[in-house]
């Protein structure tokens, strides 16, 4: 399997290459060659795969052998979920008829980029090693991890990459922005080759510097970058796995073999509340492949670029006072949606037909966007979209009422952006008249992307009034106890200037005893 860049100038990476690269050199995404099909009796071979068998055969057909051995692949899967909670990795709980919370939290920072980033860092080490094996000349290989957060990232980043071997992880957040507990995570952690910079300005402003870092092919070539945000197609291949995963799970709960023909009328509609576009995009590739999905519903917050792309065709920034709308669920406060490009170009792909015209297409689009903040795609094409995409939009006092409204009826506490999706769950479910189980065969899956107690002003806000609530009792885990008050590490940077944090990064390089 070969990767190609969302923007044409790049064709032939390995799996090795784009996870490493990050972004291309032409500044798109990498993207499979082709989206690989699943094996004929999947749904009887896979039906009783514990998540890390599972992972195994998903991944093995992305990742060819000669990239990495099943046996070295099975390894690193273990490694990186033997950190996880919960038995099951990504346990499904039904909540209420009809309506499911796939729990992502189970990981080390209690946020779903852990599902992902654990086994990322584990693959930057992997190859690394391997590549410092190798190499006869004496070379050192390292990576230097530059990402942005507007939260969950950035903890869930360091705790995949903290003290692994040659690799440095700077992560810039923006200064304030972050909630107490998701800032804590971060700049707690101590060890070496981990810093953290906060910065002035917004999430927007941190991924447009990571951005210009990427595209200084000088300042790149001299520290080898590597990227954990959710362009890394690593990301978005370890995500996969649970919407598998999720529908062997739920299948199992109703006592139904997947291979029958009472499973194939069941219809699987997952409501993911997404910013980037990145955990929703997973479950595209699993669509693609075969699992049989019947919606995927794009919940946003009021930053909601693409609740309106998919209801207009026009991919527009919207800016208050200029800025990102600070919400509720921050880690949705974004303007522009990272991870978008890749479904772009498969838009674009299906609307030319030709692999090479896509990406020109894409490459269009993105000079438009930059240029005018706006682009629009053909309204046949998003229609098309449409057969497997909805979206919906969520206020902070939606936000605020699911949260509310979940704890007293099904005494089940969400974080605001699990709020987000659930509550754009209901909407449409009653929108569209949809028949849940078990009177119907609709399931509504919605994504739980964060324990609530990293987001406690909102849960606090919304459970005040609610007679016995008791947040540090009833909410906090026992891990958090006392994380507010541990020693931090974290240097300030004045303003968003690209030069000052190439400036940090070389100094902190430095100290670490790194010579470049």
């Amino acid at each position: 399997m070969k990767y190609r860049s969302t923007r044409g100038q790049v064709k032939d990476y390995s799996f090795e290459e784009a996870v490493m690269a990050g972004l291309s050199p032409d500044g798109g995404l990498f993207i499979p060659h082709h989206i690989p099909q699943l094996p004929v009796n999947w749904q009887s071979a896979w039906a009783k795969l514990s998540f890390q068998q599972l992972a195994l055969e998903i991944l093995s057909l992305y990742i060819d052998e000669s990239q990495i051995p099943r046996a070295d692949l099975e390894q690193l899967i273990n490694r990186s979920y033997a950190t996880f909670r919960h038995d099951d990795v990504t346990p499904l709980v039904k909540v209420k008829d009809g309506l499911y919370v796939l729990e992502l939290f189970h990981g080390p920072t209690f946020a779903f980029k852990d599902v992902a980033l654990q086994f990322v860092g584990n693959l930057f080490e992997y190859f690394l090693e391997r590549r410092n094996r190798n190499d006869t000349n004496g070379q050192k290989h390292r990576l230097t991890v530059v990402g942005a957060t507007s939260g969950d990232t950035g903890s869930a980043a360091i705790y995949g990459l903290r003290n692994k071997k040659n690799v440095s992880v700077f992560i810039l957040h923006p200064k304030g922005r972050v909630s107490p507990i998701q800032e804590a995570q971060m700049t707690t952690v101590l060890d070496k080759n981990v810093h953290n910079l906060a910065v002035e300005g917004t999430f927007d402003d941190c991924q447009d510097i990571v951005k210009t870092l990427f595209g200084n092919r000088a300042f790149n070539d001299k520290h080898h970058l590597g990227a954990v945000n959710s362009i890394n197609w690593a990301r978005i291949l370890a995500q996969i796995v649970y919407y598998f995963q999720t529908y062997f799970a739920l299948l199992r709960s109703l006592n139904l073999d997947p291979a029958s023909e009472e499973a194939a009328k069941i219809k699987f509609d997952f409501s993911v509340p997404t910013g980037n576009f990145g955990d929703i995009l997973a479950g595209y590739y699993a669509h693609r492949m075969g699992l049989p999905v019947d919606k995927l519903l794009v919940a946003t917050n009021e930053n909601d670029i693409l609740d309106r792309f998919f209801t207009t065709s026009a991919y527009e920034k919207k800016t208050v006072g200029g800025n990102v709308k600070e919400t509720l669920s921050p880690a949705m406060d974004i303007l522009v949606s990272s991870n978008f490009e890749r479904l772009l170009w498969y838009l674009a792909q299906q609307q030319t037909g030709d692999d090479d015209k896509a990406g020109l297409q894409v490459a269009q689009w993105m000079v438009e966007l930059k240029e005018n903040g706006v682009f629009r795609v053909d309204e046949t094409v998003v229609q098309s979209a449409r057969a497997i995409f909805d979206s919906a939009m969520v206020t902070d006092d939606q936000t605020l009422q699911g949260i509310h409204q979940y704890q007293q009826t099904h005494q089940y506490i969400l974080d605001p952006h699990t709020s987000v999706g659930v509550t754009a769950g209901d909407r449409v479910a009653q929108r569209d008249q949809l028949a849940l189980l078990p009177q119907g065969p609709h399931a509504m899956i919605c994504l739980a992307t964060a324990h609530p107690a990293k987001f406690s002003d909102a849960v606090e806000a919304a459970l005040k009034d609610v007679p016995g609530f008791d947040f540090q009792s009833q909410v906090l885990p026992k891990e958090f106890v006392g994380l507010l008050e541990k020693e931090r590490s974290v240097t300030y940077v004045e303003r968003a200037d690209p030069q000052l944090i190439m400036d940090v990064i070389e100094k902190e390089l430095k100290n670490e005893g790194i010579a470049f």
